[in-house]
């Protein structure tokens, strides 16, 4: 559990640093779109009924969004990987089967990655998005192992280089948005995913 008590503590010292720029001059609330996997979401694992009703399950952007006055849309998908945030046929750590089984917070048929560009094309005055994923791939590898450790330190260089590389591309697309005027100048990305995870 070290990639994700870590990748926690870092993306709490990213939106105290980026608090004051998201932090819109208006009274009225402004969109926030949380992205990622469990973490981001609230999961609670073996919470029995309560998985039908997503609001049972409370994940830090609802306690960002309040601090910051910005209205939370939480995308997050328990199991999901940079992979499959991009491509519905990436292999996962669960969020289809979670998807098939219960509702997230936000309803979508599409990869997260395709409900994003929609959600912000469609909100143009989005002041604040955060990103969390990476941990559910490192899981996978994991798995793939056995947990044999000289099998993950071996599989781990080229782990981290397509992590790298799809959260390079999930943050260009969303850059792209900005860029394309589809958002406001002052929208504040934050990523929690660069950094060197360790195995357990």
């Amino acid at each position: 559990m070290v990639p994700r008590v870590r990748t926690f503590l870092l993306i709490l010292c990213l939106l105290v640093t980026g608090a004051s720029a998201a932090m819109p001059s208006e009274s009225s609330p402004r969109p926030y779109l949380a992205l990622g996997d469990s973490v981001v979401f609230g999961f609670i694992t073996q919470a029995g009924f309560e998985y039908v009703n997503p609001t049972n399950f409370i994940g830090f952007p609802d306690y960002v969004g309040r601090d910051l006055r910005l209205n939370d849309v939480n995308a997050a998908c328990p199991g999901e990987t940079t992979g499959s945030f991009l491509s519905a046929t990436a292999t996962d750590h669960g969020c289809r089967a979670f998807r098939s089984q219960a509702p997230l917070h936000v309803s979508y048929g599409s990869t997260q990655s395709s409900f994003a560009l929609s959600f912000l094309a469609k909100h143009k005055r989005t002041r604040l998005v955060t990103i969390m994923l990476g941990a559910n791939d490192l899981f996978l590898l994991e798995e793939a192992c056995a947990g044999d450790q000289t099998c993950i330190a071996n599989g781990l260089p080229q782990m981290l280089a397509t992590i790298s590389a799809n959260i390079a591309t999930i943050l260009g697309e969303i850059r792209a948005s900005a860029t394309r005027g589809s958002l406001s100048s002052r929208i504040t990305i934050l990523s929690t995913t660069r950094m060197r995870p360790e195995p357990r």
